[in-house]
């Protein structure tokens, strides 16, 4: 059964507040790429990880990023997106968590493997939400909306986690995702 163009679109409140809880979810995604950089040297005296071990913190997360991007338009498909985008956020938080009391850095990549594959899927499903609950005639304001909160990400991510480092300690960086 094919849906119309507009069968999915959102008015008044109801818009707003998808259009908000989507654009979060995109943001602590792309936040959560860079802010670990800043707390990698803490987090090897912490676990006692040599530092192409600690690399991997950074690259099980865009390894896992990278694996489930393509898969998200069919896997919406197969568990509806609601069901889809609601396991991507119980995922990434779940995992985000995790990676908060890992013990040892193998942990910590397994757990951060986990969290991308949870934030890659939510990048791409807000993205979507957002396209459909808006009118074909204000799409376009509606990627502009999204994109300001992929943007935002990557800058706010470093001092967000030099901060935290600074005043807390390494783990905190992920108990942000944390509602």
């Amino acid at each position: 059964m094919v849906q119309s163009e507009d069968s999915l679109v959102e008015y008044g409140f109801r818009r707003v507040i998808i259009t908000i809880t989507a654009v979060l979810c995109a943001l602590l995604e792309i936040v959560d790429t860079t802010i670990v950089n800043v707390a990698l040297n803490n987090m090897r005296g912490s676990l006692g990880a040599t530092l192409t071990d600690v690399a991997w913190v950074i690259t099980a997360y865009a390894i896992a990023n990278v694996i489930v991007i393509p898969m998200t338009s069919w896997l919406s498909q197969q568990f509806g997106r609601k069901n889809y985008f609601a396991a991507s956020i119980i995922l990434f938080t779940i995992s985000s968590f995790l990676c908060g009391n890992a013990s040892n850095i193998w942990e910590l990549v397994a757990f951060r493997f986990l969290q991308g594959l949870g934030g890659g899927a939510l990048l791409v499903t807000a993205q979507t939400i957002i396209t459909e609950s808006y009118p074909i005639a204000k799409r376009g304001m509606a990627q502009a909306i999204y994109g300001m909160g992929v943007i935002v990400g990557p800058t706010l991510g470093p001092p967000l986690g030099g901060y935290i480092v600074d005043h807390f300690s390494w783990p905190y960086i992920f108990y942000i995702n944390i509602p």
